[in-house]
């Protein structure tokens, strides 16, 4: 599974808990309150002040950490 910004916090978290060190490390200090399960992670962003670089940033650290797929382009 790959992650994306227009996902829930909640969604995300329940991927692999332990993302949120990953989040946390970011800035994103109320990852299990009630606006978790409705705000995707770039309007979580937004109110917490990070900006839309970090948030690319967050999201390919977060795909790296679970071993998101690679690009499906195959190279000639």
């Amino acid at each position: 599974m790959k992650i994306n910004k227009n996902m829930t916090v909640t969604e995300i978290l329940n991927v692999d808990p332990m993302i949120s060190n990953i989040l946390t490390g970011h800035g994103m200090s109320c990852l299990f309150c009630g606006a978790a399960v409705h705000e995707t992670l770039e309007q979580a962003c937004r109110v917490h002040g990070i900006t839309a670089d970090q948030v690319d940033l967050m999201v390919a650290q977060i795909n790296d950490f679970i071993g998101g797929p690679e690009s499906t382009e195959e190279s000639c």
